[in-house]
């Protein structure tokens, strides 16, 4: 059976269960009042100069999945010092710093991927590992989100756990996280994420039952004289599936932001599938929306594979789960957005990019949250330069502003709320 809890693979880590410790816990303010927009707005404007300089310094460092080993330094060295406790080696390169509020609330969590893009992963190729996905800027805003919370301690109620996560490229951080209990000590009861997008610099994109898709592996191992011929069909056939397909021009990207933002557009159901032989093997991949399709998917891979005699189908355990973000928590996310930011800092998303996956996805399967889209681009450039994974994505760094401001309320809000 095809469960949304069903995970591919996906790194383990030693430490179950570890206590990340009460440092850094302030003294209680009977007086103390809420976190305020303008506190908040105040505190960005003092740090906004030096977050940008630090997501420079993580850009010219970047290091893939699973070998975040400087960045990691990097974030631990800034969150200790604004006052957190701070634990290392979390699932791998895996940071997190716990910030206690000055009054009693609830726990919830913010998380920030941290590692590059590998060449192999950019769109046409690349020749090196790089910040193409704009996981340095995740990573500034994160850390600007809890210097932020921190100095605002005295007002702020509850715990914000801040998760820095490495190899999301590889979809393996989240599940090692996770089972290195970064969910449990202290344990959290909501967690929230950015990333970088397509729309313009100083707009978010909520994602109400959405997010992104999963993904579906699996090969066909053919046999007879006529193999490898027979293999180069079979994989033909199975990419015919597709729904969609990728785009193929600036103006085909264009399009496709259009596409989300519309209400029962095309993009509101899709199969995307690859497939490539290899000798007498086809090894495929699918992306579906809603996941349910992966079922049908399956089923037409199967039965036209069973038109070549002796075929053998195997697929991976189970499609990694799409990332499907509640609608109450974006409905509540963008409320707030409207309030703080104003009506036109907010946009809802009505599909899902067809090509792209997140392991976040674990942590959605596991508990209430919401992820939005932070948009990076600057009007009259290009929309691959604020599109992730594009070799020319040039990220514009006004948005680090723009996120720690919004998480920074969002996260305050939600720690001192009764649910």
């Amino acid at each position: 059976m095809l469960t949304r809890r069903t995970v591919l693979g996906g790194a383990t880590a030693a430490g179950a269960g570890l206590v990340w410790g009460a440092a850094g816990s302030a003294a209680a303010d009977g007086r103390a009042r809420p976190v305020s927009r303008q506190a908040v707005d105040a505190e960005v404007g003092r740090l906004e100069r030096e977050l940008i300089a630090l997501r420079r310094d993580i850009h010219r460092h970047p290091e893939g999945p699973g070998e975040e080993e400087r960045t990691a330094g990097v974030v631990a060295r800034e969150l200790r010092s604004a006052g957190l406790a701070v634990a290392t080696g979390v699932g791998g390169h895996g940071v997190v710093g716990v910030l206690r509020g000055a009054r009693p609330g609830r726990t919830v969590a913010y998380r920030a991927d941290m590692d590059a893009v590998p060449p192999g992963d950019i769109v046409g190729g690349g020749t090196a590992t790089s910040h193409l996905c704009g996981h340095d800027l995740h990573t500034t805003v994160g850390i600007g989100v809890a210097q932020v919370l921190a100095r605002l301690r005295r007002h702020l109620r509850g715990t914000v756990v801040f998760v820095f996560q490495p190899a999301e490229e590889r979809l393996a951080g989240a599940s090692a996280m996770i089972e290195a209990g970064v969910l449990d000590s202290p344990r959290v009861g909501e967690i929230h994420a950015l990333h970088c997008g397509p729309f313009p610099v100083g707009k978010l994109a909520v994602t109400p039952g959405y997010g992104l898709p999963g993904q579906d592996r699996g090969r066909v191992t053919l046999s007879g004289p006529d193999a490898a011929g027979a293999a180069q069909r079979l994989a033909a056939e199975i990419g015919a599936l597709a729904t969609v397909t990728p785009p193929q021009t600036t103006a085909d990207v264009a399009q496709q932001v259009v596409d989300l933002q519309t209400p029962n557009g095309p993009l509101a159901r899709f199969v995307v599938a690859r497939a490539r032989a290899e000798g007498a093997t086809v090894g495929f991949a699918s992306r579906c929306w809603p996941e349910e399709r992966y079922v049908g998917v399956r089923a037409d891979i199967r039965r036209l594979a069973a038109s070549y005699p002796g075929a053998e189908v195997s697929f991976e355990p189970g499609p990694f789960p799409a990332m499907v973000c509640p609608e109450p928590d974006a409905h509540r996310l963008a409320r707030h957005l409207h309030r703080t930011l104003g009506r036109d800092a907010v946009t809802r998303l009505h599909a899902v990019f067809p090509f792209n996956g997140e392991d976040f996805a674990l942590f959605l399967d596991r508990m209430p949250g919401t992820y939005t889209f932070l948009g990076v681009h600057t009007p009259g450039t290009p929309i691959t330069a604020g599109y992730p994974h594009y070799p020319d994505f040039t990220p514009d760094e006004r948005a680090i502003g723009t996120g720690v401001r919004a998480m920074a309320g969002w996260l305050a809000e939600r720690a001192g709320s009764s649910r």
